[in-house]
Order: structure tokens, then sequence, then C-alpha cells
């Protein structure tokens, strides 16, 4: 019988959950355990695929087009842990479900309620990852304990461990020990009554992990333990990392936390190896190099709106020992005060993906910008379609090319609606999704950095660069180097003779890792560090010519 976990949180969000989680499963991974991984999401939204990303940050797409929250990121970088749609269910998804089988006379005239239809139905989607081959299933529950929508899943959780047996589950709840200033103390408090609400609900933590700023003292930790009725070895201090989110598995390392989960799971496991992830740590505290990267997007102000694409910026710096330093632009910003003025000390430009026109002629500025000065480019998503519409406008000469998302009526809708969409009116889940192959072109840079001709990536949008122009395009020097496999959809552009121009239609930074650069990412960082070495030696040639 699978073991279960579930990562509960108190007193306040973003406590960090998702990590720890991610940091758990990747613990039992390396002590030689099968672990699948899933959230649940107490909101009512079928899946966060129409939210801002304002909202809860970026949406992650698995394999499998399931449109997923960003945690499930955190899954992926941290383990290798499979997930599909059964990996992320909101309260919309439940509800949606039950009202289908309620419409379809499933429960056979029975009255539906919460209780048990509610927490049956989260049950089921619990059992979906238990498979033969599975030791572990970890199990984290969005909010906070007491949040009204976040209700049912404490309850349904508290079933399954009397289903299965107490044996079988485990309770690890994450709570904040809060550093008073003004009174130069931490206070246990918030932690005590978090837990009371969790225990009044029936649900006994058997690990707590106590997020703070500050260290813990001893007799503090003593308190928590007998007020929150848990083992004092099972309360344990962690503190915010202000290096990287890399180090958090570490710490648990460190405090034992993996060998008290494997002992009170009662599982059999392998020594620990974690002899890489500590490499790539010592790489990360320790670059030979330094790259300034331009990231001209729309949502620049929220981090986490584009959280996948810097992490893989960072893999891709630990690929080269560089350390990263990302220059956030809003490309309304470019638009108002030029690039000239904004982007000319930085070693590569980036363009990520996004939706509708606020924000595009800044980002078409800043691609025609590292076109026309060399400066290396990355365009994902939209950065491929922006680009597609600076060459068209700017090389090809259409000066009113456009994608038909920015304006119907352009005389050259160089990008444009898929087939497929043009009659779909729902927004939810009805975009390209998921993973797709894509051909190369033998000898082009994407070909060079796959080392391969066939890929597979990950897609998230609903325009595509239009066949009626690709002959034009390619006329004029533009090289459409990657396209589906059967050659109807442009997948790969770049620049034959810039020193590193590539977009794609795809959205890489999701088949990134920590101990794995994607090897886009990989190659454009290694080209910024080419670029911004030739930089240096033109400024010192130019000091010279001066001196002398």
């Amino acid at each position: 019988m699978a073991k279960h976990i579930f990562v509960t949180g108190g007193v306040v969000s973003s406590l960090g959950k998702g990590l720890t989680s991610a940091s758990i499963g990747m613990l039992l991974e390396r002590r030689g355990l099968k672990v699948r991984m899933q959230k649940f999401d107490p909101y009512i939204n079928v899946d966060p695929g129409t939210m801002s990303p304002y909202q809860h940050g970026e949406v992650y797409v698995l394999d499998d087009g399931a449109e997923t929250d960003l945690d499930l990121g955190h899954y992926e970088r941290f383990t290798n842990a499979h997930l599909d749609r059964d990996c992320n269910y909101t309260t919309g998804k439940i509800y949606l479900s039950i009202i289908n089988k309620e419409r379809n006379g499933d429960y056979r005239g029975k009255t539906v309620q919460v209780i048990p239809h509610v927490t049956d139905e989260i049950k089921s989607c619990i059992r979906k990852l238990v498979t033969p081959d599975v030791d572990v299933v970890i199990t984290e529950i969005g909010g906070t304990v007491g949040d009204i929508e976040a209700m049912p899943y404490f309850e349904a959780i508290r079933q399954f461990a009397l289903d299965v047996g107490k044996a079988n589950c485990q309770f690890i709840h994450l709570t904040l020990v809060p550093y008073l200033k003004a009174a130069g103390e931490l206070k246990t408090k918030p932690t005590q009554h978090s837990v009371r609400e969790l225990r009044a609900i029936g649900i006994q933590p058997d690990i707590l992990i106590c997020r703070t700023e500050k260290d813990i003292p001893k007799d503090e930790c003593d308190k928590i333990a007998l007020m929150c009725n848990v083992e004092r070895r099972a309360v344990f201090e962690e503190k915010d990392k202000e290096f990287s989110i890399y180090e958090v598995p570490l710490s648990f390392v460190h405090k034992k936390m993996d060998e008290l989960i494997i002992e009170k799971l009662n599982l059999t496991a392998r020594p620990l190896e974690i002899a890489d992830w500590e490499l790539m740590l010592e790489r990360m505290r320790t670059p030979t190099n330094e790259v300034t990267i331009a990231f001209v997007g729309k949502y620049v102000r929220h981090r986490d709106a584009y959280k996948s694409v810097y992490e893989a910026l960072d893999h891709a710096g630990i690929a080269h020992h560089a350390k990263i330093k990302v220059a956030r632009f809003e490309a309304e910003k470019v638009e108002q005060e030029g690039a000239a003025k904004l982007l000319s000390n930085v070693d590569g430009i980036l363009v990520p993906g996004g939706f509708d026109k606020r924000g595009t002629p800044g980002k078409i500025e800043a691609i025609k910008f590292a076109r026309e000065n060399n400066i290396p480019f990355f365009g994902i998503c939209l950065g491929l379609q922006c680009a597609t519409i600076e060459f068209a406008r700017n090389v090809l000469g259409l000066a009113d090319a456009n994608s038909t998302e920015f304006n119907k009526e352009t005389p050259d809708p160089v990008v444009c609606l898929l087939d497929a969409q043009r009659k779909i009116t729902q927004i939810g889940g009805t975009m390209r999704l998921g993973a797709y192959d894509c051909k190369l072109t033998p000898g082009c840079r994407a070909h060079a950095a796959f080392r391969s001709t066939l890929i597979s990536e990950r897609h998230r949008h609903r325009y595509e660069v239009n066949n009626d122009y690709r002959e034009r395009l390619e006329a004029a020097g533009l090289l459409i180097s990657g396209t589906s496999p059967d050659g109807s959809l442009v997948e790969v552009i770049e620049l034959p003779n810039h020193p590193w121009f590539v977009a794609v239609q795809s959205h890489p930074e999701f088949k990134s890792k920590p101990t794995q650069s994607h090897p886009l990412f990989r190659d454009f960082i290694g080209a910024a560090l080419e670029h911004r070495l030739a930089r240096k030696e033109e400024a010192r040639a130019r000091q010279t010519v001066v001196a002398g």
C-alpha cells in the first residue's frame, strides 16, 4: 500500500508549501522511493488558465495539456515525479465533476452534499495517483487552515487517514513563527492557534515546520512541541533562505527530517544520494562569470508571473558557472523611453510569452534593437510572434504587418489564429496546450542546442505564424528552423547572420531543471557571455586608442 503525506499550511499563505512538498519529494526519490505529487487549490476556477498572472502567478503547463498551479513547476524542477492533469485539482474542477455526475443520474436520486459527496470526490482524486509501483503520494492543500473554501479538503484528508489507516498517512503542517521587531521577540501563539484549528478539524500534525526569519530558541521549540502535542524531535525550524530556494532540501537533510519521515511511515529506503545537488549549489555560490539579461515583458512587477523563465535563466547560469542578473523592463516603458536608452548595456534580450496588445510595441522595439545591434535574443511564444512582426515590418517592408490578435484589420496578418481556434468562444482550456513534436533543420542553432532533429516542447497559445507569408519571410533572410512534423506550423525561427537570434512558439522554460539546464536557455546564456566578453574587449581597445 502506498503511503500518503499531506502538507498543510497555517497562519498566512505563501509560506512555501510547494517548495516544502517538492523538497520532501526530492529527498524521498533520492532514497530510492517512487513518488507522485499533487496539489489541491481551493478556488472555484476550474483551472488557473483564465486568471491573470497577478492573481496566482504563471500558469504552469504539463505534457498532457493541463493548465496548473505554479507549484507544480517546483515539483518538476525538484523531482522526477510524473505529473499529469490528475496532479492538480481545484474546487471548480471537483464541483464540475460532481455536477456532471448529478446531471447524469449517477447519485441515483440522493441529495448531493459536501459530506459525503464532495469529500468522496476529493478522496477519489487522491487515489488516482496510487498505482502498484508508487511508494509515496505527497498531496499539498492550498490556502491555510481555517479558510472557508479549504474546509472540504481538510475534512477529506481527515477521512482519508481513517480509510487507509493512520499508519499509512502523515500530516506535515507548515506554520509561521513571526518576529516582532518592536518587542524583539519571536511569537509562537500564531502557530499554537493554527495547530489548534487543525486539531479541531480532527487532524493531529505529525511534523511541524516553523518558518521564521530568526533562530527559534530551544525553549520556544519545546513550548511549541508541548502546546501543539507534537514530538519535540518533530518540530523543525526553517529559516528564510536568502541565497536560493534550492537550499531547502539540504536544510531538511541537515535536520534529519527525511530520516524522521521514513521512520514514521515505516518505509524501507536506501542511503541518500544528493552529491549532484550539492555540487549544483556550490556552482551557484561561486560563479566565475556574470551576465546581464534584459527581460522585456508585460507583468515584470510580479515575479511569479514568469517564475519558470527566471528559474530557467538561473539554471543556464549554473551550467555556465555564471551569475545571472535579470534587468526587468516593462514593455510599455521601452515603448515610451526607447530601447537604445534602456537596453544598450545588456548582454542579452529575452521577450517572454503573454497575451493582448498592451506592451507589444515595446517588445517589438526591443527585438529590433537586438537584431540591429547583434545582441543575443531569445523569444518565447509571443516573443516569436513579435519577432516575426518586427522582421516583416522592418526587413520585408510590410509597414503595417501585425497579428490579428492586436489588429483584426491589419492588411498583412503575418500572425493569425489557428484554423482550429476560429470558431471557439470559450477561453478556458481551449488553446493549443501541452507537448507537441517539432522537426528541426540540421545545422541550425536550435539543432546545435538539442543535438537532435526531433524534439518535444510544451505549448500554450492560440496564434501562429501565417503560412501565407512564410515564403516571403524566408526569402528576406528569416530562417524557419523548426516546424511541426507535417510542416504546417512554424515552431522555431532564427537569423543565420546574427550572433544568436532564436525564437520559439513553445515554452521551453517548463522543461528546465537546476541540474539540467534547458538547451536553448543554456546556449542563449552562452551567447550572452560571449557578447559581454566582446563588449569588454571593444571597451579596452577604445581606451588603448585614447591613451595612445
